[in-house]
């Protein structure tokens, strides 16, 4: 039986690449701060089928307890502080987490067992203000966030350690993926839920910041299985994970009231305080790497991806005013 350690796993890509693997019949074992939260938070399907036990990304010596006496064949790390509104907050904090260590896991790795296949999630912010579009493999990298930075300082020690040391480990250079397991900080799950709650009467209107920025936004259970593809090849790499399709903040509102027999432009309104400067270059993934070494195609489309939120948010509202 293969065995798996996610950490990060009561996030949305943790859970849905838990399912993914538990219906492959792996061992999953989830690697989180607090057990007993964990187990509150996970979704009602995993409760039964992950192992959860105790983990500190600050704790290598943590670390190695746990790899040594679980036998993982396969890590997935998505254990990060958040790249939405909180990417600028706490640097030391999202340096340490998000940066070094994913070194710690490495070198965790390389001690207890150098055949464990390692997989991180990195992210689109290593790019920051692109260059280029699409982005690729190859773009410059260049982030303008703590949270990109501390990103792009795991993706070279990745490559390092697989230089140095012939490990088999991965970046997983994700694009914006969403679900409806995505947290309310981020812009896609507060326009579904608000849409929902407009519905049903418990909001009046949505203020959102520029309706024509435009994103690459796929579904993060495509994702992750896009990663879990990344460690069955005979060679480690990294790859860029998207949809290579971009839609605008306009279109997922459209999208989201529409589903709910609503016209968005009655209901939402831009706040002009709230405008990011200009792009450079349009910020979309170009996966062909992706598509001809793994085989992965997404399989969930945008506007299917919008409404199975909406449609998550419709049944949990209407639980709660009930």
């Amino acid at each position: 039986m293969q065995t798996a350690l996610i950490t990060g796993i009561t996030g949305q890509d943790g859970s849905y690449l838990a399912e993914l693997l538990h219906a492959k019949s792996y061992r999953v074992i989830g690697a989180v701060r607090d057990v007993q939260k964990a187990k509150q938070s996970l979704p009602v399907g995993l409760k039964n089928s992950v192992e959860l036990i105790a983990w500190d990304m600050l704790d290598q010596r943590r670390m190695l307890k746990v790899l040594s006496e679980y036998h993982p064949t396969e890590v997935y790390n998505f254990a990060a502080y958040s790249s939405g509104a909180g990417m600028y907050d706490d640097p030391v904090g999202i340096g340490d987490v998000n940066g070094l260590a994913v070194t710690r896991i490495l070198e965790a790795i390389r001690e207890v067992d150098d055949k464990i296949r390692f997989c991180q999630a990195s992210s689109r912010e290593i790019f920051g203000e692109a260059d280029e579009s699409p982005q690729t493999e190859s773009t410059t990298t260049n982030p303008r966030s703590p949270y990109g930075a501390a990103k792009l300082y795991a993706d070279a020690m990745i490559q390092i350690y697989r230089q140095r040391y012939s490990l088999f480990a991965c970046s997983a250079i994700l694009f914006n993926h969403e679900s409806p397991r995505r947290g309310l900080d981020f812009v896609t799950r507060k326009i579904t839920q608000e849409a929902v709650k407009i519905k049903l009467g418990l909001a009046g209107e949505l203020h959102l910041g520029n309706l024509d920025a435009r994103r690459d936004w796929g579904f993060s259970g495509d994702y992750v299985r896009a990663m879990w593809l990344m460690l069955q090849q005979e060679y480690a790499d990294d790859y860029v994970v998207a949809t290579g399709i971009v839609h605008s903040v306009r279109e997922l509102c459209e999208f989201a009231f529409s589903h709910l027999g609503l016209d968005y432009r009655d209901y939402v309104r831009e706040d002009k305080l709230a405008y990011r400067p200009a792009e450079h270059a349009v910020l979309v993934g170009c996966a062909d790497k992706a598509k001809t070494k793994l085989g992965w195609e997404p399989e969930i489309e945008f506007r299917e991806m919008v409404q199975m939120m909406v449609d998550a948010d419709l049944q949990s509202l209407s639980k709660d005013i009930k």
